[in-house]
């Protein structure tokens, strides 16, 4: 398993295991993070299971491929080197102590 910590808007803490082979944004979904909409189910068809990745963590993550940077474009705010779409995001055991940062809103 690996601890992801998602932090939302207000500073409400969620630290969750997720299991390896998941994605951040089933982690999420699955233990009732609020927050993470996640409108198209993980598809990357939309923007909604944005979130902003803790600086240190950035480049321990795999590259945004070019349709990640596309959705990115419609997200709440995005922010060129932090914004990440958990849909994309596979949890693997390198990911423990995982911290996100959730927007003030997805659209």
């Amino acid at each position: 398993m690996a601890k992801i910590t998602y932090i939302e808007h207000n500073g409400t803490r969620h630290e969750v295991d997720v299991r390896p082979g998941m994605t951040v944004m089933e982690g999420a979904r699955d233990n009732g993070v609020p927050g993470i909409d996640a409108d198209c189910g993980g598809a990357c068809a939309c923007s909604t299971c944005h979130v902003y990745v803790a600086a240190d963590w950035v480049e321990k993550l795999p590259a945004r491929d070019p349709m990640e940077d596309d959705m990115l474009d419609f997200a709440w705010q995005p922010d060129p080197v932090r914004s990440r779409l958990t849909c994309q995001i596979k949890v693997t055991e390198d990911l423990d102590g995982l911290v996100v940062e959730l927007p003030e809103r997805q659209i």
